[in-house]
C-alpha cells in the first residue's frame, strides 16, 4: 500500500489539529506564527506546549527568575489569543538547562496524547554551533515523542491511549522542504511578537525589521506514520 503524501500546507484539509512544542515564551512567535495564523483562521484546533517559561531572558539586574517567568507566561498567552490558539501549557523547567531525558519526553507524549494532533510543529534539532541548546533538545526530544513512543500502545501506558501524529514540521533548520507565505497575516504575526514586551526594545525598530525579511516561514516537513 502506498504511503499518504505529504501535507501540501496550512490549507490542506486533512489538518485538524496541530500542536506547537517549543522552548521559550516568543519562540512561536518568531518562527511559525504566520503558520498558525494561517491553520487557526480556517478553524484547524492549535494547541502550545512551552518547556521553559524563559526565566533568564533578561539584562534586567533587579529582575528575578520568577519575576520573568510569570511576564513571560503571560505575554505568551497574550500572543495565543492573537494566534487563535486554544490551550497554552507551560513546564516550567529552567531556561538553558534543558537536557535530553526519559522525564522530558513522557511529559511531550502526554501532551501529544492529550491533544491528538495531525500536525506537529517543533524546532529543526539538526543545527549546531549558535543554535540556542534548548532549542537542540525540543527537537530532538518532541520528534522522538511523537514517533515511536507516542504512536506505540505498550509505551508509557500511563500517559493515554496512544496517537500516531501524521507528520511534522522542523523549523529552523538548513535544508526547508516546505516554504509557506505568511505576507497576508505578517502585521498580525508582528503583532503577536509584540505581545513579549519583556523581549523587544524598539517595537518600531521590529516591525520595520521583520517587513524588510518578508512574509515567508520555511519548514522541513518529517513523515512521522
Amino acid at each position: 500500500m502506498s504511503r499518504a503524501r505529504l501535507f501540501s500546507g496550512p490549507e490542506d484539509r486533512r489538518i485538524k489539529r496541530a500542536l506547537c512544542i517549543v522552548a521559550h515564551p516568543d519562540d512561536i512567535e518568531f518562527y511559525c506564527a504566520g503558520t498558525v495564523l494561517k491553520l487557526s483562521g480556517r478553524g484547524v484546533e492549535i494547541a502550545f506546549l512551552l518547556a521553559t517559561s524563559g526565566d533568564k531572558g533578561s539584562k534586567d539586574p533587579e529582575q528575578t527568575p520568577e519575576q520573568l517567568a510569570a511576564i513571560r507566561e503571560a505575554e505568551q498567552e497574550a500572543a495565543a489569543r492573537l494566534l487563535g490558539a486554544g490551550a497554552v501549557g507551560f513546564l516550567r523547567h529552567h531556561d538553558a538547562e534543558l537536557v535530553e531525558s526519559l522525564e522530558l519526553r513522557g511529559e511531550f507524549v502526554a501532551a501529544i496524547r492529550r491533544t491528538r494532533p495531525d500536525l506537529l510543529l517543533t524546532f529543526d534539532p539538526t543545527p549546531g554551533y549558535r543554535y540556542h541548546p534548548d532549542h537542540r533538545v525540543v527537537g530532538r526530544v518532541a520528534l522522538d515523542a511523537a514517533w515511536p513512543v507516542a504512536r506505540d500502545r505498550l509505551s508509557l501506558p500511563d500517559l493515554g491511549a496512544p496517537h500516531e501524529t501524521a507528520e511534522a514540521w522542523c523549523f529552523g533548520g538548513p535544508a526547508p522542504t516546505l516554504e509557506v507565505d505568511v505576507a497576508e497575516v505578517l502585521d498580525r504575526k508582528i503583532e503577536a511578537r509584540l505581545q513579549h514586551r519583556s523581549q523587544t526594545g524598539s517595537p518600531a525598530a521590529l516591525r520595520h525589521r521583520w517587513r524588510a525579511i518578508g512574509g515567508m516561514e520555511r519548514f522541513h516537513q518529517v513523515d512521522l506514520r
